[in-house]
C-alpha cells in the first residue's frame, strides 16, 4: 500500500470520505491525513477561497504601481 492509498479524499460529488483513489480526480478534494479533515473539506474550502478573495482584494493588480 502506497503513502497515497492511506490518505483521505472528500468526494465533492457524493459528499464522502474515501481512502486511496476510488474516484476520478476531477471529483476528489485532498489528499488530507485523517477521515476528520476529509469530513472538513467543504469547510475548510469555503474559508481558503474566502481568504484568497481577501488577498486579491487587497493586490492592486491593476494600479500599475510597482511596490
Amino acid at each position: 500500500m502506497s503513502d497515497e492509498d492511506k490518505k483521505y479524499w472528500y468526494n465533492l460529488e457524493t459528499g464522502k470520505v474515501e481512502q486511496g483513489y476510488e474516484s476520478p480526480a476531477v471529483d476528489r478534494a485532498g489528499p488530507f491525513a485523517t477521515a476528520e479533515e476529509a469530513a472538513n473539506a467543504p469547510q475548510l474550502m469555503k474559508e481558503r477561497s474566502k481568504q484568497w478573495a481577501e488577498e486579491d482584494a487587497r493586490d492592486d493588480w491593476g494600479s500599475g504601481s510597482t511596490r
